[in-house]
């Protein structure tokens, strides 16, 4: 995992019940496929989602997708990305990272210029 933040450290930082992981190797292959500049969602390795716009305030994510098997991908090398889920958690993906999602559904998804979380 690239950058210097553990995505699955902040997640279990911030719930008491981790619901994200670092994307396992075959979901982490099937997300490769997101190219450079965009944040993506994949569900089962098929590209649901992906989004590019620099946003003040969370995108919503009409599908509300959810895990197992849901993985976000940041392709950006230079902004983090935020994911909010349904019940409140806010997740922050670092550049260049991937993060799988265990269980929980999200509703939003925020690409800040931020470079650090």
């Amino acid at each position: 995992m690239a950058g210097g933040v553990s995505v699955a450290a902040q997640t279990a930082a911030s719930a008491s019940a981790s619901t994200s992981a670092p994307a396992s190797a075959p979901v982490r292959a099937a997300a490769d496929t997101c190219s450079y500049p965009y944040v993506c969602l994949f569900k089962n390795g098929t590209r649901i989602g992906q989004f590019q716009d620099v946003t003040s305030g969370f995108q919503d994510l009409p599908s509300r997708p959810s895990g197992p098997n849901l993985v976000v991908q940041n392709t950006r090398n230079d902004d983090v990305a935020y994911i909010r889920r349904a019940n409140g958690i806010t997740t922050c993906l670092p550049p260049k990272t991937s993060i799988g999602i265990v269980s929980g559904t999200l509703t939003g998804i925020r690409i800040d210029s931020r470079s650090t979380c």
